[in-house]
């Protein structure tokens, strides 16, 4: 059931012990949403903490710090920037899909999962919708909460250099800045630092970039081989898919990573009119126009194959238009 923000407020009001599920390989939306609600709830006197089936790294540490370790049975469990249930990782499927009570989240392609559904397709971030949620509870933004929710909102817009930024962005990110957040921090973190480990893992990849239909699409691939060769892991890929769409004349970017079990995963960066949301869609993925994922359970060649179809596809459509 689709609810709006004053019966999501309602929700987290008269419940209490509540579970709060990020997505797997998680990003700032997800992590600093999700660590942001559970401040608001623990200052409300509840009981909340914050779980991903995946690791959270060592950048996340300034969201999760000072967050109590509780001792509790979850009663509630909400999902916070997961648009299917598939995205919890496999694990966390297993152990919570079924009881998953609330999902807050942004993405258009959102299976509608949870009995009770926020979700606003337009806003650029969950952590835009989580600080209006936290304000609609009566709770106070402290610095702690502002610092989570600008990552949210930074990093989902790339420090506020995509499409998807409005208006309500610019106002939300200097609202949180006013209250405390620590943003030049964030923005030093997630947008101004490289390990070694990435810096070497970014030379390999960008010295095996493609490019297919005339250069309207560039290809990374990132093989199991090049993070032994680098040191490094798939935590430190997030920012390489922005650089596929970065160069003059790419329309769609595509990063390719190689999982252990053979398959790989998609991110998809568009520029123009290239709806990246579609072509994840149809690949069994989903996500953002001008920014989606997918899996292929496919061996390399096959799976580039793959989608290379769907882009060719989606270009064609453009040009007949």
């Amino acid at each position: 059931m689709m609810i709006n923000i004053a019966a999501a407020a309602e929700y987290f009001k008269k419940n209490d012990n509540f579970l709060l599920l990020c997505h797997a390989s998680p990003d700032g939306d997800t992590v600093g949403s999700a660590a942001a609600l559970a401040r608001a709830l623990i200052s409300m006197g509840k009981k909340a903490q914050v779980r991903c089936s995946d690791k959270f790294t060592k950048d996340y540490d300034i969201l999760l710090r000072g967050i109590e370790e509780q001792e509790f049975e979850p009663e509630h469990i909400a999902a916070v920037d997961v648009a299917d249930r598939k995205l919890l990782g496999a694990d966390f499927e297993g152990l919570y899909g079924d009881r998953i009570e609330m999902c807050i989240d942004h993405h258009a392609s959102n299976t509608l999962y949870a009995p009770y559904i926020y979700l606003e397709p337009d806003s650029a971030s969950t952590a835009e919708m989580v600080y209006l949620l936290i304000e609609e509870m009566g709770a106070e933004i402290t610095p702690e909460i502002a610092t989570c929710l600008f990552t949210g909102v930074s990093t989902d817009t790339g420090c506020f250099r995509f499409v998807n930024t409005t208006v309500r962005t610019f106002e939300i990110a200097a609202k949180l800045a006013a209250k405390g957040a620590e943003t030049f921090r964030i923005v030093q973190i997630f947008f101004e630092t490289k390990t070694k480990t990435y810096a070497a893992l970014e030379r390999l990849a960008l010295n095996d970039m493609r490019f297919f239909f005339n250069e309207r699409c560039a290809v990374i691939c990132v093989t199991r081989d090049m993070y032994e060769k680098t040191g490094s892991d798939e935590t430190e890929t997030t920012s390489l898919a922005n650089l596929t769409r970065m160069v003059e004349g790419v329309l769609v970017g595509v990063l390719m990573k190689e999982q252990k079990d053979g398959s790989f995963k998609i991110s998809l960066r568009t520029n123009g009119d290239v709806d990246a949301s579609e072509i994840c869609k149809r690949l069994g993925g989903g996500g953002h126009t001008g920014a989606a994922a997918c899996k292929i359970n496919a061996p390399k060649q096959k799976a580039l194959a793959i989608v290379l179809k769907e882009i060719e596809a989606e270009l064609s459509a453009l040009e007949t238009d």
